[in-house]
């Protein structure tokens, strides 16, 4: 099993999350830089980072690189895909996951802890999770606000599209806790075959007890469970 981390011009979050697949998970991970094809890989990691400087807008010069050819045909084959905060941006700008990513409602960059509520614990990067579990996970973004037209927000609902949502300690989703205005808090949405991710908050950032949360581990563990069950079958 080998799972590929990409890297573009501003990327700053790829040494920390092959750092958490290849020493804390224990699965073989590569870099590849986004001139490179993506081949023999059974996952991929698309992390933060501020590719591009974000001009044009955050992730879309990222999202028309040559690599995204081979993520696409990863997700067509139903392999798994995840996009962390600028990754989450670059999934959105190629149309690979619905809706848009704007400048958070108070315009100033938020780096902060944030209660996240889990909505779907079936797809391949939540199956360790228990279904409305609250978990743990720090955010660092300056446009994670989510907006979809209410047909693709109802879509998603519908067919449990929404991953994750910002909620209270209590699991209540209110407009205090929803730290960038995002629609209904929606913090990661999953595409129609369940096999792409977009989360803004960074699971590579509370997969240690020493970073102060280990609940961000799951993702990649449940990720590599969800792998595991291609190989066998």
């Amino acid at each position: 099993m080998k799972i590929a981390v990409l890297q573009f011009g501003g990327s700053n979050c790829d040494y920390d999350v092959q750092y958490v697949l290849s020493e804390i998970i224990g699965v073989d991970t590569d870099l590849v830089w986004y001139k490179n094809e993506l081949n023999g890989y059974d996952g991929a990691v698309i992390p933060g980072g501020f590719s591009y400087g974000d001009y044009l807008r955050a992730g879309a010069i990222a999202a028309r690189a040559p690599i995204m050819n081979s993520i696409r045909r990863m997700a067509e084959k139903g392999l798994p895909v995840i996009g962390i905060c600028n990754g989450f941006q670059i999934l959105v700008e190629s149309g690979l996951l619905p809706g848009a990513l704007m400048t958070n409602k108070y315009p100033k960059f938020r780096c902060q802890w944030v209660n996240l509520k889990v909505e779907n614990n079936t797809s391949p990067f939540t199956n360790e999770f228990k279904k409305g579990e609250i978990i743990r996970i720090p955010i660092a973004h300056m446009e994670g606000n989510y907006f979809a037209d209410d047909s693709v927000i109802s879509e998603l609902n519908s067919r449990e599209g929404v991953a994750f949502r910002y909620v209270d300690p209590g699991g209540n989703t209110t407009d205090e806790v929803n730290p960038n205005g995002s629609k209904q808090n929606i913090a990661g949405i999953l595409n129609v075959q369940g096999n792409v991710l977009g989360m803004m908050p960074h699971p590579e950032r509370a997969s240690e007890e020493i970073l102060g949360s280990k609940d961000g581990k799951k993702i990649f563990h449940s990720m590599i469970k969800y792998i595991s069950s291609l190989v066998s079958t």
